[in-house]
């Protein structure tokens, strides 16, 4: 296991892409250990041949579509109704849109990118810090790495072989009570820097209703989504496949944007996206395989149920660890190499895996907005020209409210599982 560590470290450090890493890295310890070869290619085959793995092809191309077909840009003027008239205007904008984007991109780096090039620029223009913008322009990606359809909740549930669709309602609650959080840490510091409300006055009902109807395609897909998972109209892989059928009708046919030049520009950068996390996929098959084969998963057990035998605590010891790894790698990556290491853990002191994903998915994805190495910091970051120092600065109210939220999950599951046990039965 060292020769593994040590290649990985070093690689990781010499700053190689992360699926060259792990892939390059693993290689090594099989050569090292005198292992076959031959295990390395029938690995790498044999994780892509998942039916469930499906569904995350399926749902960038379906995310793809409905950000060509005008839905983001109508989800911002319905945004701007929502919340213009608060403290903070564009920055609560920017916190709705991603919760409403959940249903959408799936993803929190996508997100953070596409606030950052449409949002960024006008919050500047209003007054906004720099740092401030592109701290809550990344913090937002948390909601939607939550909310369903989620790309990492489907890695999860397709790594640790856990129920996608209890995954997708339990992620709903979480992913509004972490809109709220940061909504309210937004109105404290807009209204002690005065940070200008984007509207005088709340809107109209009647405005409200008019955005609503503008908007009631793009808001009922996470419904229909969980509707048709729960009553077998569709496994989760199907419910990629309608999606992407219903991103193509709605742009094509109801709102008429979708155009043919449009359309391959989509598919290019849908098979850019999806090579990119088959090859991230692929390579920690392999890792995972050495993992398991120097038994790394026995000895953390032992290790942290040495420390304690208490759910609460072993739980905590591991989200420590995720956000600590989360600021050095890349979320996807951790999804596939740490949950068949900590779920059987956290199974085997009774923490249920839906709530336990969850949790997972907050803390992981929340490791990629923090220094040194978060990819969704670094994103926002760049795109907005802002000096990393700044922006952690500026970060910390965000990441205190979210910790404060995480706190409140452990300890009150119910919240999480409310949803999946209403519709699907305890």
């Amino acid at each position: 296991m060292i020769y593994l560590v040590a290649a990985f470290v070093i690689l990781l450090v010499l700053g190689m892409p992360l699926a060259f890493t792990i892939g390059i890295s693993s290689v090594l310890y099989f050569l090292a250990e005198g292992l076959p070869l031959q295990v390395v290619t029938q690995r790498m085959v044999s994780s892509t041949q998942s039916f469930p793995l499906l569904a995350v092809p399926f749902f960038v191309l379906a995310g793809n579509l409905m950000n060509e077909t005008g839905i983001t840009r109508r989800l911002i003027n319905f945004s701007k109704v929502l919340t213009g008239h608060m403290y903070g205007g564009l920055a609560q904008v920017s916190v709705v849109l991603s919760a409403l984007m959940g249903g959408i991109s799936g993803s929190a780096t996508a997100d953070a990118a596409m606030e950052c090039r449409i949002l960024g620029p006008s919050m500047e223009k209003k007054g906004f810090s720099k740092g401030f913008t592109a701290a809550i322009l990344a913090m937002g990606g948390l909601i939607t790495a939550t909310i369903p359809p989620s790309i990492g909740l489907i890695l999860y549930g397709v790594t640790g072989e856990v129920s996608i669709g209890r995954l997708f309602l339990a992620g709903v609650v979480p992913g509004i009570l972490i809109t709220a959080f940061l909504m309210v840490a937004v109105r404290f510091i807009s209204k002690k820097r005065n940070y200008a409300a984007e509207r005088e006055k709340p809107a109209t009902a009647i405005e409200v209703v008019k955005e609503l109807f503008n908007n009631i395609w793009a808001l009922i897909f996470p419904l229909i989504l969980i509707v048709g998972i729960r009553f077998g109209i569709f496994t989760a892989s199907e419910a990629g496949a309608f999606a992407v059928i219903y991103a193509f009708i709605i742009g094509k046919f109801v709102y008429k944007e979708l155009t043919y030049k449009k359309l391959v520009e989509v598919l290019r950068h849908t098979a850019k996206d999806v090579s990119i996390i088959m090859l991230i996929i692929i390579c920690s098959s392999i890792f995972g395989y050495a993992i398991v084969y120097d038994q790394l998963p026995q000895f953390l057990a032992s290790f942290i149920t040495g420390i304690s035998t208490q759910p609460y605590i072993i739980l905590f010891i591991i989200l420590i660890f995720l956000f600590i790894i989360g600021m050095f790698m890349e979320a996807t990556v951790n999804v596939l190499i740490l949950v068949p290491i900590f779920l059987p853990i956290v199974k085997s002191v009774g923490i249920d895996p839906v709530h336990f994903g969850i949790l997972f998915m907050i803390v992981n994805t929340m490791g990629g907005m923090t220094p040194p190495v978060g990819v969704t910091m670094y994103t926002a970051c760049s795109l907005l020209e802002c000096p990393i120092e700044t922006y952690t600065k500026e970060s910390l109210p965000f990441i205190l409210s979210i910790v404060l939220l995480v706190i409140v999950l452990v300890f009150f599951p119910q919240i999480i599982m409310f949803l999946p046990n209403l519709v699907f039965g305890s």
